[in-house]
């Protein structure tokens, strides 16, 4: 595979990892609010979070396996999971690196939640808040185009995206889960759909 492919493979990977994880943490961020929308149950929104982020990942190792295997940076297998460690823009793609090892964590404790409990989970996926900013940094910081207009327009509406959820979800009326359930129960009898 020549060398601009596999520039072109980092590069697109790279931009939709971020589109994706900016997604999956927007998902996050309306779920743990217990956001629900007419036509749209939450539910929805958790499974569509757990799929996405699964999707993410994907595009997440396809970026950083071609950029492992392109000579022209020559990066070794040690710099995806020990941070600071290349030669090649040392601090951005530590930046990465460290974006990438805190998703590891928050997909390991996923994986493994009903065998580690609620708490451990919910501590460790906190993480996504430093994980998601970690890896714009590295965007904006590693690539050759990383100023070019297209990708500034792409993180610049991911930015938005997520930003405009964190300020909703600070924003909302904390959400009683119980209160919640009777409520759904209610408007459900009233309507006649019974449960």
């Amino acid at each position: 595979m020549s060398n601009a492919y596999l520039w072109y493979a980092t590069r697109g990977a790279g931009a939709v990892s971020l589109i994706l994880l900016s997604a999956v943490t927007v998902l996050g961020i309306l779920s743990a609010s217990r956001y629900e929308a007419p036509g749209w149950p939450r539910f929805v929104t958790t499974g569509f979070h757990r799929n996405l982020s699964l999707l993410a990942v994907v595009f997440l190792a396809l970026h950083i396996v071609t950029a492992v295997v392109d000579p022209y940076t020559s990066l070794g297998w040690t710099t995806v999971l020990i941070p600071f460690t290349s030669s090649y823009r040392t601090l951005w793609l530590g930046l990465g690196t460290v974006a990438f090892d805190l998703l590891l964590a928050i997909l390991a404790t996923s994986l493994l939640r009903r065998f580690i409990g609620q708490p451990v989970w919910r501590g460790v996926h906190w993480l996504a808040y430093a994980c998601w900013p970690i890896a714009v940094l590295h965007g904006l910081g590693t690539g050759t185009d990383a100023w070019s207009f297209w990708l500034l327009v792409i993180q610049s509406a991911c930015v938005l995206a997520v930003v405009t959820a964190i300020i909703a979800r600070l924003t909302m009326a904390p959400v009683d889960p119980l209160a919640a359930e009777r409520a759904n129960f209610r408007d459900s009898t009233r309507r006649g759909d019974g449960r």
